[in-house]
């Protein structure tokens, strides 16, 4: 049995604050506002596992309200959500995500990025795949006011 996932989120750049994607701290003179780290691109990720699994979203298994996460890192967002996902029988496939931003340019980044989310989930890196586009100045992304992601994941079952 196979099962899809798509995922979403949207942070704004904050002061103050690293910037993370992937689980990879990106120079930048600002990062992004939210309760954990605020990793769009793990959040993403996750929501489309959850998703999949058919296990709702982010913020039901891990509510701003709880102090217990409050910046707390995406990766150990990632790996909770993914022990949910093999706990109930499933296993990852593959996953294919797109990174929205005007700045800061994410070329460089790619590949450390899709290694560390590959290491997070015991995956071969060919199963991951990040792509990093812009808006052509277009919108509150392309005005550089923050960062947006995309995620879509497969995963099998021998469940019927």
């Amino acid at each position: 049995m196979m099962r899809m996932g798509i995922g979403f989120d949207v942070h704004e750049f904050s002061e103050n604050r690293k910037l993370f994607l992937g689980g990879v701290e990106i120079p930048y003179a600002k990062g992004l506002g939210g309760y954990s780290d605020a990793d769009v691109l793990l959040h993403a990720v996750c929501d489309a596992l959850l998703g999949a699994s058919g296990e709702g979203d982010l913020g039901e298994h891990f509510p701003d309200s709880d102090i217990r996460y409050k910046d707390i890192s995406s990766l150990e967002l990632l790996k909770r959500v993914a022990a949910l996902v093999s706990q109930k029988g499933f296993q990852i496939e593959n996953i294919d995500t797109i990174v929205v931003a005007e700045d800061p340019k994410l070329s460089p980044f790619k590949g450390p990025i899709r290694k560390k989310i590959a290491e997070a989930l015991g995956l071969s890196e060919e199963r991951v795949n990040v792509k990093a586009k812009t808006t052509e100045g277009l919108g509150f992304l392309g005005r550089s006011e923050g960062i947006a992601s995309y995620a879509i994941v497969s995963l099998s079952s021998s469940k019927g």
